[in-house]
């Protein structure tokens, strides 16, 4: 226990603040890497790697040119470690723990791709040199089997406006192509579910 009288301890104490959270927005999970998040992923030049192991939890940037992490098949993923400190804060923690989580983002774009999965460290040669860049290889590749992919709304972006008056990628899937998409069932029309949350959004910014 904390001491602070106002404190947030359990999941009851937790729900008596927020509104249930809508149906449809627990049902945009896929388990798979259909054809808009792999768009998604192959815009993406910046994504966030999050574990957590023995010491904590690390959040460790990630990036190079767009479409620098690629699919191996449609549950797993591949990201070359490019050089670095050495650290390896990550990598330690994901021999500890394999439990990671990818937030992808794409400059321009308000929404982000949200993906939890398992991970593994490899020094295949034909994936190392699948990735060199500039001649170079990287030192390992990260592989992460998918367990959950979804999109993030563009309210946090939107806010902070992160991307100031940049325009949004042309064919960038919408955040309702995603939806869509991540919905069990087709039970979303994308361009009426990307109508109806540009009109709310703005609404619900605060």
């Amino acid at each position: 226990m904390s001491g602070d009288p106002h404190a947030i301890e359990t999941p009851e104490q937790l729900a008596a603040h927020y509104a249930a959270p809508h149906p449809r927005f627990l049902a945009k999970v896929t388990d798979r890497l259909e054809a808009t998040s792999l768009a998604f992923i192959a815009a993406s030049p910046w994504c966030v790697l999050a574990t957590c192991g023995r010491r904590g939890a690390h959040a460790t940037p990630r990036g190079d040119a767009p479409g620098f992490v690629q699919a191996i098949d449609e549950r797993t993923l591949a990201l070359p470690d490019r050089r670095g400190n050495n650290r390896l804060d990550a990598f330690h923690d994901i021999l500890e723990n394999p439990e990671v989580a990818l937030l992808f983002v794409v400059p321009g774009a308000g929404e982000t791709l949200r993906v939890n999965g398992r991970a593994r460290l490899t020094a295949d040669p034909a994936l190392r040199a699948r990735f060199a860049v500039e001649g170079k290889e990287p030192a390992t590749v990260l592989l992460v089997t998918v367990r959950e992919i979804y999109a993030h709304c563009a309210k946090s972006v939107m806010r902070s406006r992160l991307w100031g008056e940049q325009p949004r990628p042309a064919g960038l899937p919408t955040n309702g192509q995603l939806i869509a998409a991540h919905t069990a069932g087709g039970r979303i029309d994308a361009a009426e579910y990307e109508a109806a949350y540009q009109a709310r959004i703005r609404a619900e910014m605060y």
